[in-house]
């Protein structure tokens, strides 16, 4: 079986990075410049922000379903990102170095598991998620901040 994750489509950001600081204040939004490498990864390119990049730091709503489980989290998106992400088979980088929060939906939007594991051994999780009739799709999140970190789908 193939697993592809995937990133967030730059669209919907892109007009984000045209507003002054003060416009994006009023949207709960945030500019910032990443100071350190690993901790500013980005949820469009799945990778981490290189020292001196310009990012969002924005609420964003990761599980829009109409079920008990509908959320939203803060994320990064960098302003140099243009295309989402999209691997198959293969983990992205990012996730490697942090310890992830595996957690799979049926095709109601209701979570029927989940497990946080360091994210260099999530694909045996995913696999094993993803070995259930009622998985249709599986979150990734950095477990301990809590930010959507990716989507994982069967290919």
């Amino acid at each position: 079986m193939a697993i592809r994750f995937s990133g967030l489509e730059a669209a919907q950001f892109t007009p984000l990075f045209d507003l002054s600081d003060e416009e994006l204040a009023a949207r709960g939004i945030r500019r910032v410049v990443a100071d350190e490498k690993p901790s500013f990864p980005c949820r469009i390119s799945l990778e981490d922000a290189e020292l001196g990049e310009t990012l969002l730091l924005l609420p964003f709503e990761h599980q829009p379903a109409n079920s008990p489980y509908k959320a939203s989290g803060p994320i990064f998106v960098r302003q140099s990102a243009r295309h989402a992400a999209e691997l198959v088979d293969t983990l992205p980088e990012v996730l490697k170095g942090r310890l992830i929060s595996v957690r799979a939906y049926d095709a109601h939007d209701l979570m029927v598991d989940a497990e946080i594991v360091p994210g260099s051994e999530a694909i045996p999780v995913i696999e094993r998620f993803f070995a259930r009739d009622d998985v249709s799709y599986i979150h990734l999140h950095n477990a301990k901040r809590g930010c959507y970190a990716a989507r994982v789908d069967r290919t």
